[in-house]
């Protein structure tokens, strides 16, 4: 899915119409940005492309701050640009994410209302990388004994149109 996303801010970075960020940096940039009382204009300058790619949310869980902070960008947003989020979280375990139910199910609320979600299940780039060098096994057996492929790497994405 990262690569999808990569490929999307990519074609809009061309164009200056997208930003592509990591959640930590982004969470990061918005944390100092309030912390030297400029977090308006870090907020706006986020709010402003067309499409923002935001990577790897949830990959860490996140503190209370960065969380509220993230509801505040996602407001923002709302009904104004696209957003594509890639995770390795089901939104069944946002709230683990953001350390808050209710914080998690209002940020879904806003993110799920107009947007497409897609469940991906298998193998990474990476992965498949590996796999094809050797260096992790190709398949598993299965219950009926026909070799598959594990589900190793999950994740999903939510694009806001």
């Amino acid at each position: 899915m990262r690569e999808v996303a990569s490929g999307a801010a990519g074609r809009a970075r061309t164009r200056p119409l997208g930003l592509f960020v990591t959640a930590a940096a982004l969470l990061g940039a918005v944390a100092r940005a309030a912390s030297d009382s400029q977090l308006n204009d870090k907020l706006a300058f986020f709010a402003k492309p067309k499409l923002l790619v935001i990577d790897e949310l949830g990959y860490l869980p996140l503190e209370q701050r960065g969380a509220h902070l993230f509801f505040q960008l996602v407001t923002r947003r709302y009904e104004r640009s696209s957003t594509f989020i890639t995770t390795n979280q089901l939104v069944t375990q946002w709230g683990a994410v953001f350390g808050d139910e209710v914080l998690a199910a209002a940020i879904l609320d806003r993110r799920l209302h107009h947007s497409h979600s897609i469940l991906v299940q298998g193998d990474s780039y990476r992965l498949k990388q590996k796999r094809k060098a050797g260096l992790v096994p190709k398949t598993t057996s299965s219950p009926a004994g026909r070799g598959v492929s594990p589900p190793v790497a999950r994740g999903s994405a939510l694009r806001v149109t």
